[in-house]
């Protein structure tokens, strides 16, 4: 039996509706973790919802969306699925490196993965924490992502709470709230972890993989944390097509996090 389309029927005008109603601000920058299928039947699909996240920032506004690469790691470490070690050497020698021209992200949604390939859009650096932008500040926030700050000052998540950014959940929880990792960064002690990723390099060989080290993250407890804030904090919620969405000062989430990391682990 044919599966009945899922409600509401959505168009690019709809959703900017929606999400002009909910408070994004035109001109402002914007972090947005996202879920196509919770919109409903969206006319056009993700380059729609591109779209109308578009409009309802305007011309001035900047869109920014994570385009992580989680796969590009050690398959040792890999536990969503694992591979046989037996496969290990072979992944090692034929990862191909991270290009931010051309690199898909991994996990990140129909969402991201347009706003990627989008004409003019501007990705960062880091061949594990991408992300991904379009607007006027683009440049300015994937720019110097540097290979030992994942999620950290030397991140997009640093240069977005400089540009006093919003954060959308568009149909996604506080688990995937990335920018919550940032508050881990300033939590002591550092606590540090050792990683590895192909990168490209000059030469014959055109790739090798370089180690860094870093801080550890963790996003396991982050349901329980964006629980938290929206009881203490103000936060935006509404519906978006049909997603439950919420949206909330990037600055206030990290600085709640911060204390409430630091009491909580």
């Amino acid at each position: 039996m044919a599966e009945t389309p899922r409600e509401p029927l959505c168009t690019r005008d709809s959703l900017a509706e929606d999400l002009r109603a909910l408070g994004v601000r035109p001109g402002g920058a914007l972090l947005v973790h996202s879920s196509l299928s919770s919109l409903g039947w969206v006319v056009g699909g993700a380059v729609t919802a591109v779209e109308a996240l578009m409009a309802a920032l305007g011309a001035a506004g900047t869109l920014v969306v994570p385009t992580h690469t989680s796969d590009n790691s050690d398959p040792g470490e890999w536990g969503n699925p694992p591979v046989p070690e037996e496969w290990w050497p072979v992944i090692r020698a034929h990862m191909p490196p991270y290009d931010p021209r051309i690199t898909p992200s991994r996990g990140m949604g129909a969402i991201a993965e347009t706003v990627r390939t989008w004409p003019g859009a501007q990705r960062s650096a880091h061949p594990q924490t991408s992300f991904s932008a379009h607007g006027p500040l683009a440049e300015k926030i994937t720019g110097g992502h540097a290979l030992d700050c994942r999620l950290g000052e030397d991140s997009p998540l640093a240069r977005l709470e400089e540009a006093d950014a919003q954060v959308l959940l568009l149909g996604a929880g506080y688990d995937s709230c990335t920018c919550f990792h940032l508050a881990e960064y300033r939590l002591p002690p550092d606590r540090r972890r050792t990683a590895e990723c192909a990168c490209a390099v000059s030469g014959p060989a055109g790739r090798a993989w370089r180690t860094f080290t870093d801080t550890r993250v963790t996003s396991e407890d982050f349901a329980e944390l964006g629980a938290g804030y929206e009881t203490a904090q103000p936060v935006t919620r509404g519906r978006v097509g049909g997603a439950d969405s919420r949206l909330f000062p990037l600055r206030d989430a990290v600085a709640y996090a911060q204390a409430w990391l630091r009491d909580h682990r």
